[in-house]
């Protein structure tokens, strides 16, 4: 077998599409993570020890080690660059083995004095492989030189040896024959085991290798895709006239390699240090062909702006090879020139992705380059990642041609010279997705009059991650005009989506000259949500920017409306509540939810959820499992939504979720629907909690007994959550959580309604050979554990602090086929112990006044007269329901009056009560009957 086709045959059998376009998370980087300060937190910036007191304790409590500023070079943010950002400000950690990165995020920002702190993310390099014998077949040459009119483009320009292109990626062969002439030298640092130049990288003479720190970026051919960065080096800057090979785009220009995937064992994936090298290095344009989907990173688009504003370098990247509409990283980032693949018929390429945020497309089929098997071999390869450098190329030569374009202006030329394609009919339903059409060098070069003004940044306002139905918000924009001077602009902004309307949607601009800036701040857009939206939709806004010489374009913006989950918000307590059993996240690392805050704090949950069960083998819930993975038992019926139009609270809620049925192949689950409410009201006396509330239905055919309700809460409390305290205050069924060392709040979760209470705090710090040790994972029999214990492992942490949980539930003695029963909660905080534990009696009081456990059949049936009543109040039940209790309270949920009540028919004596409005509540075996009654002055 040749090389070649061993080359081949590794690619096809190594290389994995991406499928799919939900919520998809891109590999990380396993124990480390970035932060960043805010400025006013700047500090020396020199060492570790500069860093806030607070974060250096928060640093302690989650084991951080190599502790360590991550661009300690770079150039500051200045306020004369508009955006511009300081990645001085930026750190990296190294965490211990067993610390969870999610939760060593969350418990860095608690500090308040960080903008983020995010995993690192590995990006994969982009590669569509060729059948090598239909490919063999079809390359007749670089066909695709023509369709960009490279030829046209190097009569006006052949680029210069001045200007480089940073190709990030696997590396290079510094002995081809086309790409070693082309190679960016530094000559302030020769070979010689010196870092003669100070710039922290010995002997970086021909590029470096990012991913191992070292000084070879030459390929590995023992590493995935070894020969991708030669593939697209080659279509950038492969050596023009010299009799061999081919010509790459940028003529004369020359490339500097950098070589972003490890060989070693200690090495890691580096794109974005690469990118922060290249700028650092004088790269005046930077290809990305590498990336993923999956969600954005504000420390990746950190680096994107500082490349592209600070250091005034034009990034192009990669859209992706999947064929589909989505979001691509780090293409789809803010000042990315992204590069969508296209056919040699200039329609969409068949695998290529596409979006509103493309910039413009390029071929990407059987692109003749550089293979790097050897020192004179080319191949005709598919892909992005072929068009992205192509663009590269292009932007060079713009730089060459017009060198005092800003980065932002070389991407305004790009966009505005390209040839429309929406024609074809192959492009026809994508009008707006493959950016403004097909490069073309030549006018790219060329042109001297193009115009472009563009949308620098969307606030949305009031900021969240996503709207419910009936929301209304405001869109403030900033707008800058990049090219030649345009008169009579006009911004309009439409929604493409039927379930969000624009009501103010006009920004009369006038004329704005090169370079200038102006906002709508005094005249913001405004937007309503529909009443009625499907869940988690994405809704995209058209920014339609015309002038008065018949200048148009369009830009887009994506909002997420109606996401599967609520914030019950109206108090000071804010609580999540998922679709799906959830609080706080939608799941163990999850970021969809917005936690549990109280009065604007950081986040105190790190992960809870409703846990049903029955016995050890026999439990549902979507909290973390034995694999410390999310369990997956519980299933939305209806999302859970906020009403309308709430009748006994400020804020209601309302979902139905259920697990699977047990079964012969499935015993492990319960088998319950649960009908899930939530309430939350904006009153004085109850800003301190929300109340969540489940009724369970028996779903099988057989008596659940005993059965088993709680909330599992891994709380992170303020100030520092490994000191944290867990207790349990019995008089009340009240579970809280504390920092035993400074507390400022308290939280915690209290038993309204359902049986008999049950606690169990969980020390997560635990040792081998305790019941219960999450940092092996949570496991059913675990679980069932601190459901059944009855209080008797009530505390932890209470004498030295640690990090800890909390399970707060109820135990019923039967469920029969069919029947259903309410369990209720409220969730609480406070700035101290006598607050929270007042906060739990408001909350009890307000439960039993007005959200009782009604049974619509018995409910009916029972009576209760005279009403109003002057002395004495008769009460009959049916006889079905059983002994029972009864109390009265007043309007405020005072208890005046309790008596047992046996049989069907009893009396009441009400008499020395003053007049006014009372609740009457039976409490037996079947649930809770209530009723209003009046007593009038005797």
């Amino acid at each position: 077998m040749s090389q070649l086709l061993r080359f081949l045959l590794f690619v096809c059998l190594a290389w994995v599409p991406l499928v799919g376009v939900g919520q998809m998370v891109p590999p990380q980087l396993p124990g480390t993570l970035v932060f960043k300060l805010k400025p006013a937190f700047r500090g020396q910036l020199t060492t570790t020890d500069a860093l806030p007191f607070v974060l250096t304790q928060a640093l302690e409590q989650i084991g951080a080690t190599e502790i360590r500023q991550k661009f300690p070079r770079t150039l500051p943010g200045s306020t004369e660059i508009p955006g511009s950002v300081d990645l001085r400000l930026v750190y990296q950690i190294r965490l211990q083995e067993d610390m969870a990165v999610a939760k060593a995020c969350r418990t860095l920002l608690q500090t308040g004095v960080l903008e983020y702190a995010e995993p690192l993310n590995y990006r994969a390099p982009l590669y569509q492989p060729n059948d090598p014998l239909a490919d063999s077949t079809n390359a007749t040459g670089q066909f695709y030189l023509k369709n960009i009119r490279a030829y046209r483009a190097w009569d006006i320009t052949k680029g210069d040896t001045s200007m480089v292109i940073g190709i990030t990626d696997t590396g290079t062969r510094y002995s081809h024959e086309d790409l070693r002439n082309q190679l960016k030298k530094n000559y302030a640092d020769p070979i010689d085991g010196i870092d003669n130049d100070n710039d922290g990288y010995t002997d970086n003479f021909r590029g470096w290798d990012m991913a191992d720190n070292d000084n070879d970026a030459s390929t590995n051919p023992a590493v995935f895709q070894p020969v991708h960065g030669i593939l697209v080096a080659g279509c950038a800057v492969a050596e023009p006239d010299n009799g061999k090979g081919l010509a790459g785009v940028g003529f004369k220009c020359k490339y500097l390699p950098l070589k972003i995937y490890p060989n070693t064992a200690t090495g890691s994936f580096a794109g974005f240090e690469a990118i922060v090298y290249a700028a650092d290095h004088g790269c005046q344009v930077i290809n990305l062909s590498w990336g993923s989907v999956g969600s954005p990173s504000q420390f990746e688009q950190d680096v994107i702006t500082y490349a592209t504003i600070n250091r005034n370098a034009v990034v192009v990247a990669a859209a992706g090879n999947t064929n589909a509409d989505l979001d691509f990283y780090p293409a789809s980032y803010d000042h990315v020139v992204s590069v969508a693949a296209l056919a040699p018929n200039d329609e969409k390429s068949g695998p290529a992705t596409y979006s509103s945020h493309v910039s413009l497309s390029a071929p990407g089929e059987q692109i003749l380059t550089i293979l790097g098997n050897n020192d004179s071999d080319y191949f005709p390869v598919n892909g992005s990642s072929f068009a992205s450098p192509l663009v590269a190329g292009a932007a060079a030569l713009v730089r060459t041609r017009f060198p005092q374009f800003t980065a932002q202006q070389v991407a305004a030329q790009l966009r505005q010279t390209a040839d429309d394609i929406y024609a074809l009919p192959g492009n026809a339903t994508l009008r707006g997705k493959l950016g403004t059409g097909r490069l073309n060098v030549h006018r790219a070069v060329s042109l001297t009059d193009q115009r472009e003004a563009r949308i620098l940044s969307s606030q949305l306002l009031p900021a969240r991650q996503a709207y419910q139905p009936t929301d209304t918000f405001q869109l403030r924009i900033e707008v800058q005009n990049l090219l030649q001077p345009v008169a009579g602009l006009t911004i309009t902004l439409t929604s493409l989506s039927p379930y969000l309307s624009v009501r103010q949607g006009a920004f009369v601009v006038g004329d704005l000259p090169t370079l200038a800036r102006t906002t709508n701040t005094s005249t913001p857009f405004r937007l309503v949500v529909a009443d009625v939206v499907p869940i988690n939709t994405r809704a995209v806004l058209r920014y339609r920017l015309t002038a008065s010489n018949g200048y148009q374009t369009d830009q887009f913006l994506t909002v997420v409306l109606n996401p599967d989950y609520v914030v019950l918000d109206a108090s000071d307590l804010h609580l999540t509540l998922t679709s799906r059993g959830n609080l706080g996240y939608d799941g163990l690392g999850s970021d969809l939810g917005q936690s549990v805050t109280y009065k604007g704090s950081a986040p105190l949950l790190y992960e809870g959820g409703l846990m049903v069960a029955t016995s050890p083998t026999r439990v549902s819930d979507r909290v973390r499992n034995e694999r410390n993975q999310v369990n997956q038992d519980f299933y939305a019926l209806s999302q859970i939504t906020l009403s309308r139009q709430p009748l006994r609270a400020t804020q209601e809620a309302t979902g139905l979720l259920q697990d699977s049925l047990p079964s012969l192949k499935r015993t492990s689950t319960v088998g319950v629907r649960i009908r899930q409410r939530g309430y939350a009201w904006s009153t004085p006396a109850d800003r301190n909690y929300a109340i969540v509330e489940y009724e369970l239905q028996n779903l099988t055919p057989d008596t659940l007994k005993p059965l088993y309700a709680g909330l599992f809460m891994d709380w992170d409390i303020l100030p520092e959550a490994n000191r944290n305290a867990a207790a349990w205050d019995s008089a009340r069924a009240l579970g809280y959580v504390y920092d035993r060392g400074n507390p400022t709040v308290y939280t915690g979760v209290k038993l309204l309604q359902g049986g008999t209470p049950a606690c169990y705090s969980i020390n997560n710090n635990a040792g081998q050979g305790t019941p219960v040790r999450l940092a092996d994972g949570f496991s059913n029999a675990e679980k069932f554990l601190t459901l059944s214990n009855k209080a008797r492992q009530s505390t932890a942490g209470v004498t030295i602090g640690t990090d800890v949980s909390q399970v707060v539930g109820a135990a019923l003695a039967r469920l029969a086929p069919g029947d259903s029963v309410v369990v209720a909660f409220a969730v609480l905080g406070a700035p101290t112990l006598a607050a929270l534990q007042a906060a739990a009696d408001a909350a009890q009081a307000r439960y039993n006044l007005v959200l009782p456990t009604r049974q619509a059949t018995e409910q009916a049936l029972w009576q209760v007269y005279p009403n109003p009543a002057r002395s004495r109040l008769w009460v009959e039940v049916p006889a079905a329901v059983g002994s029972t209790q009864l109390r009265l309270f007043t309007h405020l949920g005072q208890l005046v009056l309790e008596q047992p009540f046996v049989g069907s028919r009893g009396q009441v004596d009400v008499r020395g009560l003053p007049a006014g409005m009372y609740l009457l509540q039976l409490t037996g075996p079947r649930g809770v009957l209530s009723r209003r009654v009046v007593i009038g002055a005797e």
